[in-house]
């Protein structure tokens, strides 16, 4: 209706203008005095209304106000007459009889006359009292409460007294009033209270123009008012209301301009000068910035400069809320804080470095919002979030690690290869919460982006890494950081829940992608599995005897086997114990699990299993049940899911297309060779650990396609997958078996040495007429050897070295001939070519002479012929020994007629050394081996050829961690401190720590072994270590420092590794052991007193190390020591050899490095506070130890040798 009047009455133009003419004139308006209505003044009512007055009902009263309204709407400010004629009726509709009025109705009418009256009398109101006024406008303002119900039937009167009261502007006239502010809030807070869903868009485009009126015409502001408008936006209001939020954001941005100066006193007091009580909102301001900024940045512009100064509070709390705003800011979506207030960005992301825990962690988790809201600031990021990956709180490094992972997640092109480079290191991260994320962020990163390629090609080639990187951590000692491998495996990079010819897919070009060492990682992987399998199924055959000591005795050694393969091994023994009682209590449990093991087991199958065992295991009432998690880790690692007979079958197929080609060889960025190559490979691994699916003629005709190509590693491959797998050809496959036989035949005779050797092991695995398979291959081979053409040579000598290895009883005798007539005479002894003098000490392979390669091949053929025999009847043992000695003392020489070049030398030395280790771990042999062979052997490890100590270290090593040497071969390794390259030494300091913690663990493990301590225990290698460095040829001046220094460092390079722990007092036990050794003679040379006398410095200089290192070492030995007879002689009981071997000033050297000045002999009192153990030089030049348990202060007079400078 009033929009209906403006534009019938009067015109547009003019209702502006009438507007406009209010507005002005009412912010400088002059109030006179009150205009009362004079008793003798006559009220004038419009026509056909009659006089209102108390005395009349609520309901006439309504009926005539009607008509009044109905006037008031139809006058205009031009109606002077009228003006005139209804004044006094204004005044009276301002009594207090219509304020006042109970009657809601009634008070809604006058509030609409008022308004009319109002816009009709301006500029000048016909109210002149301020009192009066403030009632009209406060009246005015308690009927808009009228607002909130839109279905109530006086809803268009209450809508029409806002719209014209926004028109109209009434409310400026209030600025002249002294509590002008008192109507403001309550108008402010009435509008706000009635605001909701139900009002349409005109409603809130009323209120709107009223109060925005009132912001930008008045002078400012109040806090009060203030707090009117931002109250609405703090959380617990904006979640009640939402339109009023909603009224607040539009009532701000409208007027930005004229609050924002408000706004900024309002913080500047509260954040700066810390007056929280201006306002009840004053602990909500972070609140507020936040909602505030989200509305517009330009309401804050000048509030930011005061965050800056809150972030560098002393208070950690503090700066935590700032932080927590401040990140809000920053990671909003459409934010664009940090390119505008560069300052402010700079000192947050200094909070990355707070001291605060809660701060820095606080900045990381802002760092994945940021990272996806706004990429270009990475790089800014990117350097904070390194030094926080280094954090020294485990959460930070957590959640550094899940801020790139999620953002990655969303867009792999939000991280840069250096902020993945940050998830890599952690994945070897010292604790496991935030190594598991790094690892489990990775592996979801690969399938989402490798395996599915939901970002291309390119996208997955930026992150290919993640898969080698994955598989290396199986390398780790943690049975944690293993089972996890095999669990990203089986879930993410070939997840198992794909369709077979899908799953063998993936796993065969995963296989070919992967580096050297993530296939030996997961080759491993799989070993470990089958190896546990193993274990389970000897469990399940145990149960299938009767019960006995025995067979529980030997269900304790599985169980414990099998603990150690899970994780927290010590709950792992007490779960596998009662999972084993109730193997043995539940038959149908025993017949699924045995079914899950076997060979013969599907994929499908496993699945089923495993479901059936856990049911089984399952006890409802439990909300968790570690017992059942640690039995599922067990069947998680024992159960084939990915490969059986079908799987197998797939792969091969795969195979035969990328023989073919016809694969996606290409798209899957691999080489059809490539493919080729790997797959073979794969599926060689696989004939170790499943040969059972093997075992179909399908598969046995792909592989003899692959034994007829050219490549030497495809064939080779398929010849030993042919050696796993083939057991049953003979009586099941003959077709296969007679196409087989010829192949191998012509691979042992004019194959690769690799070949020749696959095939002759084929042979004899496969077919039991191997006698005479083997007979076709060995006879004409021995008549065909030539020594001219050494090019020839090589796998007819590999093969007869197999042969003889395989059947000594058939073969034995024929190849003594061929040893004594052709290897030695003919081949070993002879130098028919002139080597290359280029000086060097090592080439490649290709590099190498035929002839070399074939004296090679002739020693290692001497080995094996040895090792099939087993038995030294003939002393062709010793005369091979003895021929490796002199091979190695004239170092690799043996003719010595200097043809041979400097690198065919090493090589030669190489094979030398590597035959007598190997000839030590058959025992028949090991004890025909002398000190000095053993010597010669073992200074190969100090080889000037660095090639050939790596390369022997390696074999050493290997050896040795399989327990197949003896316990003096590890003595060798003490001769690595003096390796000049600091790779090789740390090399064999993580040799000596594995093999050192697998003989105390197999020590442990099987108490058998108690019995066989002296070859077993790691503290008894002592006295092979003594020894050997007594007889280095670098060891020949007994009183040289620098050559007691090296001594020195080669026996702490071992006695370090020894004595990290004190275990059942083996400190003592090394003393005494040492002790001992110097009551005896070297067995080697008893009548050398030079020999004999080395030997007792090497003890003093251990002796030295030991003392010097350890202060539990005077206790009592728990045992007495034995000495091995090969080496010492027995101890001379008459003769005790107290002598001490090292000068004093020797001693000096060794302790400090230094040569001190000359000592002199003063006697000191020494106050001797004990417990100690205090060492001190005699004069008889002994060394004298004050030992004693009791706590107390002796005075003890000892003359003391002690340099002057120490006194002065």
């Amino acid at each position: 209706r009033r929009l209906h009047f403006f534009t019938t009455k009067r015109s547009k133009r003019h209702c502006k203008e009438t507007m406009t003419v209010w507005i002005k004139t009412t912010t400088s308006m002059e109030f006179p005095q009150q205009q009362k209505p004079a008793g003798d003044s006559k009220i004038t009512y419009p026509p056909g209304v009659k006089e209102i007055t108390e005395k009349i009902s609520n309901d006439e009263v309504v009926k005539r106000l009607k008509m009044v309204v109905k006037t008031y709407m139809d006058m205009d400010q031009d109606s002077e007459e009228e003006k005139q004629q209804y004044l006094n009726l204004a005044l009276h509709l301002a009594s207090e009889f219509f304020l006042r009025n109970p009657n809601k109705d009634v008070r809604l009418l006058v509030a609409c006359c008022l308004a009319d009256i109002f816009r009709i009398y301006a500029p000048e109101a016909p109210y002149t009292s301020h009192d009066k006024l403030k009632d009209i406008f406060l009246f005015i303002t308690r009927q808009l409460k009228g607002l909130e119900d839109t279905k109530s039937p006086q809803f268009n009167r209450y809508f029409y007294l806002l719209e014209n009261l926004a028109w109209v502007k009434s409310y400026n006239i209030c600025f002249e009033l002294e509590d002008c502010n008192d109507i403001f809030i309550q108008l402010f807070k009435t509008l706000f209270s009635v605001i909701n869903n139900s009002h349409n868009q005109k409603v809130q485009m009323h209120m709107l123009d009223l109060m925005s009126s009132i912001i930008m015409e008045g002078d400012g502001v109040t806090q009060e008012l203030l707090d009117t408008i931002l109250i609405n936006l703090i959380p617990a209001h904006k979640n009640l209301n939402k339109q009023a939020y909603d009224l607040a954001k539009t009532l701000l941005k409208r007027t930005v301009q004229t609050i924002e100066t408000c706004i900024a006193n309002f913080f500047n007091q509260v954040l700066v000068m810390g007056k929280s009580s201006v306002s009840d909102l004053s602990e909500h301001v972070f609140d507020l910035i936040q909602e505030l900024f989200s509305i517009d940045p330009l309401l804050l512009t000048s509030v930011m400069p005061q965050l800056e100064f809150k972030l560098k509070s002393n208070d950690g709390e503090e700066r935590l809320a700032v932080v927590r705003l401040l990140a809000k800011l920053f990671g909003a979506k459409d934010s664009e804080l940090a390119t505008q207030n560069r300052p402010l960005w700079q000192c947050f992301l200094g909070r990355f470095n707070d001291i605060h825990v809660p701060v820095r962690l606080e900045s990381v988790k802002f760092a994945s919002h940021c990272l996806m809201n706004h990429p270009d600031l990475a790089r800014d990021l990117t350097e904070f979030l390194k030094v926080r990956s280094h954090d020294p709180e485990e959460a930070i490094r957590h959640d550094v690690i899940v801020t790139i992972i999620n953002a990655g997640k969303k867009d792999l092109n939000l991280v840069n290869d250096q902020l993945l480079g940050f998830v890599r290191e952690r994945t070897l991260d010292k604790r496991w919460r935030v190594r598991k994320e790094a690892m489990m962020g990775l592996a979801q990163l690969f399938k989402k982006y490798c395996l599915h390629h939901e970002a291309g090609k390119e996208q997955a080639q930026k992150i290919s890494w993640i898969k080698d990187k994955l598989l290396h951590i199986y390398y780790q000692n943690s049975i944690d950081d293993k089972l996890l491998v095999e669990k990203i495996f089986a879930q993410y990079m070939v997840p198992h829940s794909l369709d077979t010819e899908e799953k063998m897919k993936c796993l065969y070009y995963l296989y070919a992608c992967l580096d050297t060492n993530a296939v030996k990682a997961l080759n491993e992987m799989w070993k470990c599995q089958n190896m546990l399998r193993g274990l389970v199924r000897e469990l399940l055959d145990l149960h299938k005897l009767p019960a006995s000591e025995a067979n529980t005795t030997a269900m304790f050694g599985k169980l414990m086997t099998i603990s150690k393969n899970l994780p927290d091994a010590g709950k792992a023994q007490d779960f596998m114990k009662r999972f084993n009682q109730v193997l043995g209590e539940d038959e149908k449990l025993r017949v699924q699990l045995d079914t899950l093991i076997s060979p013969t087991c599907s994929c499908k199958q496993a699945e089923l299993c495993v479901r059936e065992i856990t049911r089984k295991l399952t006890f409802p009432k439990q909300p968790t049940n570690p017992f059942l998690e640690m039995v599922k880790f067990l069947l998680e690692r024992i159960a084939p899911v990915h490969i059986d007979s079908e799987a197998i079958s797939a792969l091969v197929k795969l195979l035969n297309k990328s023989i073919e080609g016809t694969a996606d060889d290409d798209e899957e960025g691999v080489t059809p060779d490539t493919a080729i190559r790997s797959g073979l490979e794969l599926l060689k691994v696989l004939s170790f650990t499943h040969p059972t699916a093997f075992h179909s003629a399908e598969t046995y005709e792909s592989l003899l396609q692959c034994l007829k190509m050219e490549d030497d590693k495809v064939a080779e491959a398929a010849i030993q997958i042919f050696r796993n797998t083939g057991q049953k050809i003979e009586t099941e496959l003959q077709q296969i078996r007679s196409t087989l036989i010829p192949v191998l035949h012509q691979k042992a005779k004019r194959g690769t040495p690799h070949q020749a050797k696959q095939a002759v092991h084929c042979i004899h695995a496969i077919f039991c007429n191997k006698e005479v398979q083997l007979a076709q291959i060995f006879e004409p081979l021995s008549r065909s050897l030539n020594a001219d053409v050494p090019e020839q040579l090589i796998t007819p000598l590999v093969s007869l070295g197999h042969i003889s290895l395989l059947a000594p009883d058939q073969f034995a005798s024929p190849m003594k001939a061929i040893v004594a007539n052709f290897i030695v005479k003919d081949l070993l002894m002879n130098d028919r070519s002139v080597g290359n003098k280029n000086g060097k000490l090592w080439t490649s392979d290709e590099e190498v002479s035929p002839e070399v390669l074939a004296k090679v091949q002739a020693i290692k053929l001497l080995v094996r012929w040895l090792l099939g025999m087993k038995n030294n009847q003939s002393k062709s043992a010793n005369s091979t020994l003895r021929l490796l000695s002199a091979m190695l003392v004239s170092e690799g020489d043996l003719t010595e007629q200097k043809k041979i070049s400097k690198s065919d030398m090493s090589r030669l030395r190489l094979a030398a050394g590597g035959a007598i280790m190997k000839l030590a771990q058959e025992p028949v042999y090991h004890d025909i081996i002398t000190p000095e062979q053993f010597q010669l052997c073992g200074l190969v490890i100090n080889d000037e050829c660095y090639q050939v100590r790596q390369i022997f270290a390696q074999k050493l090593h290997l050896a040795l961690v399989k327990l197949l040497l003896p316990l003096e071969y590890l003595a060798v390794f003490s001769l690595c401190a003096k390796d000049p390259v600091k790779e090789r030494r740390a090399h064999a300091r993580q040799c000596l720590l594995k093999n050192i913690s697998i003989r105390r663990e197999f020590i442990n493990n099987n108490p058998l072994a108690h019995d066989k301590m002296m070859s077993l225990l790691p503290e008894y290698v002592v006295p092979y270590m003594i020894h050997l460095l007594a007889h280095d040829p670098d060891f020949t001046k007994p009183q040289d420092f620098e050559q007691l220094r090296d001594l020195k460092e080669c026996l702490w390079f071992m006695l370090e590794v020894l004595m990290v722990q004190n275990e059942n007092n083996s400190h003592a036990f090394l003393r005494k052991m040492v002790e001992n050794i110097k009551q005896t003679k070297d067995a080697q040379c008893p009548d050398d007193p030079k020999a004999n006398e080395k030997l007792y410095i090497v003890c003093d200089v251990a002796l030295f190390v030991i003392v010097n290192k350890s202060t539990a070492c005077h206790l009592e030995s728990p045992k007495d020591p034995v000495l091995p007879s090969k080496f010492y002689t027995p101890p001379d009981k008459d003769l005790i050899n107290d002598k001490e071997y090292l000068s004093s000033e020797a001693r000096t050297v060794l302790l400090t490095g230094k040569v001190r000045n000359s000592p002199v002999i003063i006697p000191v009192i020494v106050p001797v506070i004990i417990p100690v153990i205090v060492p001190v030089y005699s004069t008889c030049y002994s060394t004298c130890y004050i030992t004693c348990y009791n706590t107390c202060i002796v005075p003890v007079i000892i003359p003391v040798i002690v340099p002057v400078l120490y006194l002065l």
